[in-house]
């Protein structure tokens, strides 16, 4: 056997001491190399969340716009209804009035034309007020509707978003730990 002190022990502890050193010196690169693509990963995660959530954003302003605009548009056409409604109501109760007045001249027979004219004004203004108010809610629901569906749309995005990001960053932590585990062998 061979001493410690002779030549050739000595440079075979040189030549362990160097493949050690070499070892040391690849885990290290590996480490750095992995904390440096993780880095990476995150970094790149978290920008594409920012612009899932900033177009999540934009659709949903833009579908607001959209229920805006058809409420407001509702809302003129129930208006317009009700004005035409109230002008015909004018117009009959103006004639109603003049057929009363014509009766009341003329005894018993014509108030009860005058009567019965009024009761047909009031019964088509009321059948035309239904209308009104069912279009007003048929109008009011759709508006409804397309808001609940842009809610679930944004919220199916920022959902799939957060999923993605999870995604990545258990990647970059198995990525991580395999080359810290490949380091730790070589050494």
């Amino acid at each position: 056997m061979q001493s410690e002190h002779t030549p050739m022990g000595e440079g075979a502890a040189n030549a362990v001491d160097a493949v050690v050193e070499k070892a040391q010196e690849v885990g290290a690169a590996v480490v750095d190399k992995a904390q440096q693509v993780g880095s990476a990963a995150v970094q790149k995660a978290g920008e594409v969340a920012v612009a899932v959530r900033d177009v999540a954003a934009e659709k949903a302003v833009q579908v607001k716009d959209a229920v805006v605009k058809g409420a407001s548009a509702a809302g003129k056409v129930v208006a317009k209804k009700a004005s035409a409604v109230k002008k015909a109501v004018v117009a009959r109760v103006k004639s109603a009035k003049k057929a009363a007045k014509k009766a009341t001249t003329k005894k018993a027979a014509p108030k009860k034309a005058a009567k019965k004219a009024a009761k047909k004004v009031a019964k088509k203004v009321s059948a035309k007020k239904g209308a009104v108010k069912r279009s007003a809610k048929k109008a009011a629901k759709k508006v409804a509707r397309k808001a609940g569906a842009a809610k679930r749309t944004v919220k199916k995005a920022a959902k799939k978003a957060s999923k993605k990001i999870a995604r990545k960053k258990t990647a970059v932590k198995r990525a991580v730990k395999k080359a810290a585990r490949k380091g730790g062998r070589r050494r």
